[in-house]
């Protein structure tokens, strides 16, 4: 067995990863650490582990060596501490921002600050497996990745393989997003009073996650506008840009069947009836699946494509999971497959 560790599993994110990883058939998890919850149980904090797991959580000054550690510390934090981290570890999954981007001058442009560890920033694969699955398979540092970024990058990324898209004009993104963004600790604009029953554009566009979209899809005409709805998990991106003359449906119906057969999390949602017509965040709760949707307007090569996630997941700890599995060289799905649920 593969011995694990997280550090900073009291929030969501590290609680999601603790939850995949105790169904895991090769994984044992041996420390979660949290300062906020020193010495308490973990079920204390994720109630929904309730005899899952007597783990309570640890100092992470007092963090031990262990095959794999995953990191999901407050985004700026990991950078700080890399160098001894990677003393403790074979393999590092980071769930944070700190390693996402791969220049230096880029993080200090979208995070306003310079990086602490530049040098560590070649050193991470991205870790949005659709993406990046062969770099993956022989690296040691993998890099978590922006929810939002995720749901954009996967609706836009059947147009970019294909290479379909005008890349002359411009590409917006609109994306609804779910409170647990927030995090656990939350903050003003997540208190239950203040987001229950919002459709609230917070960043119109400047989102820090636009920068992991310009890198990954090679797209510099390209913006992010961010909208919280009144839903606890996921996240809808619609993606509205144009093709290239001469496209068509058939086209695309050709580029999304490719992505979707490549990839074991990724399926594509076109259906002619039923209200499940298009991708819907609602379903994939708990998932690691992401839905892809498009439409078409021949006559002015306007095409809308659509991608649907849980944020928590595929937007963050399952794809760090599926990360593990293939830098370990197991099966990428191994302790992913659950479906989501209907109804919910």
């Amino acid at each position: 067995m593969i011995r694990a560790a997280i550090v900073g599993a009291s929030g969501y994110a590290g609680g999601e990863v603790l939850r995949l990883l105790l169904d895991h058939p090769e994984v044992e998890v041996v420390q979660v650490t949290s300062r906020r919850h020193l010495g308490e149980y973990v079920y204390q904090v994720h109630p929904n582990l309730r005899k899952r797991t007597t783990l309570k959580f640890s100092d992470p000054a007092q963090l031990e060596s262990v095959d794999v550690l995953f990191l999901a510390l407050p985004h700026g934090e990991a950078q700080h501490q890399i160098d001894r981290l990677a003393d403790l570890a074979t393999y590092i999954i980071d769930l944070s921002a700190d390693f996402r981007l791969k220049r230096a001058e880029d993080y200090e442009l979208w995070y306003g600050a310079p990086h602490a560890a530049p040098h560590w920033l070649g050193r991470f694969v991205y870790g949005l497996p659709e993406l990046h699955r062969d770099e993956l398979r022989s690296a040691r540092y993998a890099s978590g990745v922006g929810c939002n970024a995720t749901a954009a990058n996967l609706a836009l990324w059947p147009l970019v393989q294909a290479d379909l898209l005008d890349s002359s004009c411009p590409v917006v993104v609109e994306i609804k997003v779910g409170s647990s963004e927030s995090g656990a600790e939350g903050n003003v604009g997540s208190h239950h009073p203040e987001r229950s029953g919002v459709i609230r554009t917070f960043s119109p566009f400047g989102h820090r996650h636009t920068a992991e979209v310009i890198q990954e899809m090679g797209l510099n005409n390209v913006v992010l506008t961010m909208t919280a709805v009144d839903l606890v998990r996921g996240a809808l991106a619609t993606a509205h840009a144009q093709v290239k003359p001469g496209v068509t449906q058939r086209d695309l119906w050709r580029a999304y069947r490719a992505v979707v057969n490549e990839n074991p999390f990724l399926r594509l949602v076109k259906e002619q009836r039923g209200i499940y017509r298009v991708p819907e965040p609602k379903i994939l709760a708990g998932s690691n699946y992401a839905d892809l949707g498009f439409e078409l307007d021949e006559r002015t090569g306007h095409v809308v494509s659509i991608c649907a996630l849980d944020n928590l997941m595929k937007g963050a700890a399952g794809s760090a999971v599926q990360c593990m599995n293939l830098m370990l060289g197991w099966d990428e799905t191994m302790g992913l497959t659950f479906p989501g649920l209907h109804p919910i």
